[in-house]
């Protein structure tokens, strides 16, 4: 039996969901957290944990204290 090395991070792959290229995550994400597409540069949320599942993070926009 192989007991996992706590100093060697895991790495998770997953498919962009704007240009499907692999997304490599070191470790393990937050739900909610924005993740970064190195191919196409799309901000993307992780919406779900199990299984993981992103979708294009949703714009910013300003409050004007309404």
């Amino acid at each position: 039996m192989t007991l996992p090395n706590p100093t060697q991070p895991s790495v998770t792959s997953i498919e962009c969901s704007e240009c499907a290229a692999p997304l490599r995550i070191t470790r393990q994400p937050l739900c909610g957290e924005i993740v970064r597409c190195t191919e196409c540069h799309a901000e993307l949320e992780v919406v779900n944990l199990e299984p993981l599942r992103v979708e294009l993070a949703p714009l910013v926009q300003e409050d004007w204290g309404e």
